[in-house]
């Protein structure tokens, strides 16, 4: 079975469960485990900024951020298709009390001009505009990359308005491999950023909030009221140590096979395929023609041997990832290449 569902299926290889079997470890909650100081020290400097904290999940990363940045009755920008929005399951109203207010984007992208038209005037009787939210690589797009001189825009929008800004870059790595960009780079424009270990990177748990030492600090409180505070977790930690130290690189072989797999889908006048949008290793599906449920889409191409999840509503997505080898994904264009419902 060639598991095309998501880059979270990934499990951990012989080399890096060694490096989690000989991972030095301590009290986390005490801020005594080396191998996750060491894994956030590393993380800060990857995103050159002045803290980092070891979270379980890309959710509490970004619930703990947006707790952080607001107070209740306030309101967060972003973009409709945002996993935030999406598939968070309305963690925002239930943790902080707060409202999201989700704007169309084209491939995930806002402009500067859309979100501007969106902050809120200073009147009591309206919520408070207090963070703009983006995604990067945007998930349900098709794993785009936003535009960096779109994101220096939104940042002046915002610094002008005195809104924060928050990066969900779960996939930031895959944007930074795809466009040679540091990522740095792309994280000085916002105030907090996400990054999780378990997508493309190959490590079973964990995301990595980074911020300056007084978010993280206020972080930290919120990760203990969340239930997030793990004790010796530096096992956990040298997986997604060993993860940054050997397998962000290799991500360009999952656009590399992305990008095979979606031209030969494209081959195939069942499935529509916006190849402009194939940045990353996200592949998006449509269905043209004869329409069928997704779920009875999935479970014909699995009795084909290949695994897809469902994306959008009525679309397909697969996604490339290190525990699909390019053999495999041939064979998966091959399956679709020639579908027929």
């Amino acid at each position: 079975m060639i598991d095309l569902r998501s880059d979270t299926v990934t499990k951990p290889s012989l080399a890096m469960r060694q490096a989690m079997a000989e991972a030095e470890v301590g009290d986390d909650v005490f801020g005594e485990d080396p191998s996750v100081n060491r894994l956030q020290e590393k993380v800060a400097e990857l995103l050159g900024k002045e803290d980092a904290l070891f979270v379980p999940s890309g959710c509490m990363a970004n619930q703990v951020s947006l707790k952080v940045h607001t107070q209740p009755g306030d309101e967060v920008i972003l973009e409709y298709g945002g996993h935030v929005f999406n598939y968070e399951t309305v963690a925002p109203s239930i943790l902080s009390g707060i409202q999201l207010h989700p704007l169309p984007g084209v491939n995930g992208v806002l402009t500067a001009e859309q979100i501007e038209e969106a902050i809120r005037p200073p009147a009591y009787y309206m919520p408070r505009t207090r963070v703009i939210e983006l995604e990067n690589t945007h998930n349900r797009a098709g794993g785009t990359i936003y535009p960096l001189d779109g994101i220096k825009s939104i940042r002046s929008l915002a610094e002008r308005h005195g809104i924060t800004m928050h990066l969900d870059g779960a996939r930031l790595w895959n944007a930074s491999v795809a466009t040679g960009i540091r990522m740095k780079e792309y994280a000085k424009y916002f105030d907090s950023v996400s990054v999780c270990l378990s997508k493309g990177l190959g490590a079973p748990v964990g995301s990595v909030i980074a911020a300056s030492k007084e978010f993280i600090a206020t972080a930290r409180r919120y990760r203990k009221i969340f239930g997030g505070g793990m004790r010796q977790a530096g096992i956990l930690a040298a997986a997604g140590i060993y993860a940054i130290d050997h397998n962000i690189g290799r991500l360009t072989e999952d656009h590399a096979n992305a990008r095979v797999l979606a031209e030969r889908a494209a081959e195939n006048p069942f499935f529509s395929v916006d190849l402009a949008t194939v940045q990353t290793n996200i592949v998006i599906l449509g269905i043209r023609g004869k329409k069928l449920e997704v779920e009875t889409l999935i479970r014909k191409l699995a009795e084909r041997g290949v695994l897809v999840s469902a994306g959008s509503p009525g679309k397909l997505r697969a996604v490339t990832h290190l525990d699909v080898s390019r053999t495999q994904v041939e064979e998966a264009a091959e399956i679709l290449s020639g579908f027929a419902a």
